[in-house]
């Protein structure tokens, strides 16, 4: 193995670190939503803020992440979104100090923030990492230990959080001693993460050379991040990843307390939230291996149109079977949203007439869009109940099978330009 390849090797493994780590502190906001909805007596739609306040951020920091990373470089993008992360961590501690909801909000803001910062500058830097037609491989398989980080993520919210004694019935808390030992659990679990991103902070530093001569830099794009708004693919690969995220967050959300009713699996909120972890991200972690390895067979759009048509069934027929039925073939749309975003992202990024800074910009932009969806969906729940809720996901998966057929047979002309969606 040559030298520039066993640096670009050894770069990757870096990155998917940390891949791995704000999969794992992402995945604990559905264990919190739960928690909070017990400790601080929320409903539905309220308990829902907490998603809701992650996707704001994406909206509102995704384009000074963009031009962040185009003036700092990927390493120090990376080193600032992973700070602003650990900030978050540590603001959820003044919970302690100010048991209300607005703390917990303000925590998530922050360190969703970093999370956003995060995204732009790692997923282009995995497509850069190795030949561009190789790129689906990567971010798929990069966003494989993604999942796995979800999955222990959720593992360690049920076990560190949901299984003390305050959150052993989905009513709202009535005693104060409960309340407190329901904030000092969520406060520990958060101190935790701190720990763990100080890990990766201090990883990235040892590593940044390796990643810095691997990663070919980009030349910075010409109008900055804007001018991803005028490419058509790079817009409706921004809608597709706005409705995958917000049906992907919405099903996670609720799945908990919906295992938790009676009339589907009437499981405790730490088993069904062990549930959620082990089977629907736990399906899309084993998506996202099985599918990394398709990848190099397949072509990515025809697998992506699969994986949409099939989670919209799923979906669509959890609200006409009976209820433990309904719960498994939702718990089963982990498997089909494995492929989803890395997909979309890569799909998007090699159509895009703009550069892939000001294309990832726009991308992970669009995850606030998304807050439309459990938003919607919370409300539906209020109204008509929790499995109505489900209905939202719906559309957006035919949304996403529909754009990866329009991206069937694409090809770029032969000076490398992305021909425009319509004649």
């Amino acid at each position: 193995m040559s030298g520039a390849a066993a640096s670009s090797r050894f770069a990757f493994a870096s990155v998917t670190a940390l891949f791995f780590g704000w999969g794992f502190i992402c995945a604990n906001n559905d264990p919190l939503l739960a928690a909070a909805r017990r400790v601080f007596g929320l409903g539905y739609t309220q308990a829902l803020l907490t998603q809701i306040t992650s996707f704001a951020a994406f909206f509102l920091m995704s384009l000074p992440a963009a031009a962040m990373l185009s003036r700092l470089g990927p390493i120090r993008a990376i080193w600032v979104a992973l700070a602003s992360m650990t900030a978050g961590c540590l603001a959820m501690q003044f919970i302690r100090f100010l048991p209300d909801f607005t703390v917990v909000l303000a925590a998530v803001f922050v360190l969703a923030s970093g999370v956003t910062a995060l995204q732009v500058a790692a997923n282009p830097l995995v497509a850069a990492l190795g030949p561009p037609e190789r790129s689906h491989y990567r971010l798929t398989l990069v966003h494989s230990f993604n999942a796995l980080g979800m999955v222990c993520g959720v593992h360690f919210g049920a076990g560190f959080v949901l299984t003390g004694p305050a959150f052993q019935s989905t009513a709202p808390i009535r005693s104060a001693a409960e309340r407190a030992s329901g904030i000092e659990a969520m406060a520990q679990a958060y101190l935790v993460m701190a720990l763990l991103l100080a890990c990766l902070i201090a990883a990235t530093i040892a590593t940044r050379r390796t990643i810095a001569a691997a990663a070919a830099p980009e030349p910075p794009a010409a109008g900055g991040a804007l001018t991803a708004l005028r490419s058509s693919w790079a817009l409706l690969g921004a809608l597709g990843i706005a409705l995958y995220v917000g049906a992907e967050v919405t099903i996670g959300s609720i799945l908990i307390l919906y295992l938790a009713q009676a009339d589907t699996l009437a499981l405790p909120l730490d088993t069904a939230a062990a549930r959620v972890a082990s089977l629907y991200w736990g399906g899309a972690l084993v998506g996202r291996f099985v599918g990394s390895w398709l990848l190099r067979h397949l072509p990515a759009a025809r697998l992506l149109t699969t994986a949409g048509l099939a989670a919209a069934s799923l979906c669509l027929a959890s609200l006409v079977l009976p209820g433990p039925a309904s719960a498994w073939c939702l718990l089963a749309t982990g498997l089909c949203n494995s492929i989803m975003f890395p997909t979309i992202f890569a799909l998007s990024l090699e159509r895009s007439a703009a550069p892939a800074t000001a294309t990832s910009g726009l991308l992970v932009l669009a995850v606030g869009p998304g807050a439309a969806l459990p938003l919607l969906a919370g409300g539906i729940a209020d109204w008509a109940g929790l499995r109505w809720a489900f209905a939202v996901p719906v559309l957006a998966y035919l949304y996403i099978a529909g754009f990866a057929f329009a991206a069937t047979g694409f090809t770029k002309d032969q000076h490398g330009h992305s021909p425009p969606l319509f004649s």
